[in-house]
């Protein structure tokens, strides 16, 4: 499945010949932009909404015990915040191998701030990619989260991270913002079980 990810999105040429290509970005690529840009930008996109319905078995879980991370899927009026990456072509790479379960490249319409827009990529991982868990509450998303780690740290700290981000950016996200406070409460029963079990 990796190789064939990686494939595809190889031969997406919507932007060949381009010199510079603006990215999308709604999770982790918010806080942790690991590769070379000449600009970013707070910016949305129309139409998508984020959802922790990808699972990670890559970075924050594993094969056995995938964890939950964003994607976005459609929903009519609605509006996805994020950041937006100026970068050159040569990045995609290093992208490709990134996002490479799961997610393809798609050519989508991103507005700035400002009032401005362009045409940039995101990455999305669809409900036909195989490492796709689709839809759940958000606390049995969150019980999920609690019990997930992977090569990239505790699936907690994704979700932190990210609600983290949005804030600073002075952006709303219920469904992330839900998560995180589920996660919370998960985190004070589990310190409270193991302050009782450790007195007796």
């Amino acid at each position: 499945m990796d190789a064939a990810t990686i494939a595809i999105n190889q031969r997406m040429n919507a932007f060949d010949g381009h010199a510079q290509v603006w990215l999308f970005g709604y999770g982790s690529l918010i806080y942790k932009a690991d590769f070379p840009y000449l600009e970013r930008r707070p910016a949305s996109i129309a139409g998508w909404t984020r959802r922790f319905w990808q699972g990670s078995h890559d970075h924050r879980g594993t094969p056995m015990a995938p964890g939950r991370v964003a994607t976005i899927v459609p929903q009519a009026g609605a509006v996805c915040d994020g950041m937006a990456y100026l970068i050159t072509p040569e990045v995609f790479a290093h992208l490709d191998h990134r996002e490479k379960n799961g997610y393809l490249r798609l050519a989508t319409d991103i507005s700035f701030d400002d009032g401005s827009s362009t045409q940039g990529l995101v990455y999305v991982a669809n409900e036909e990619n195989a490492a796709f868990l689709g839809a759940a509450s958000e606390l049995d998303i969150a019980r999920q989260i609690a019990r997930s780690n992977g090569p990239s740290g505790p699936n907690s700290e994704y979700v932190l991270h990210l609600a983290s981000a949005l804030r600073e950016l002075g952006k709303s996200d219920p469904h992330v913002f839900a998560i995180e406070q589920h996660l919370a409460r998960l985190q004070t029963h589990a310190q409270n079980d193991a302050a009782t079990s450790g007195g007796t």
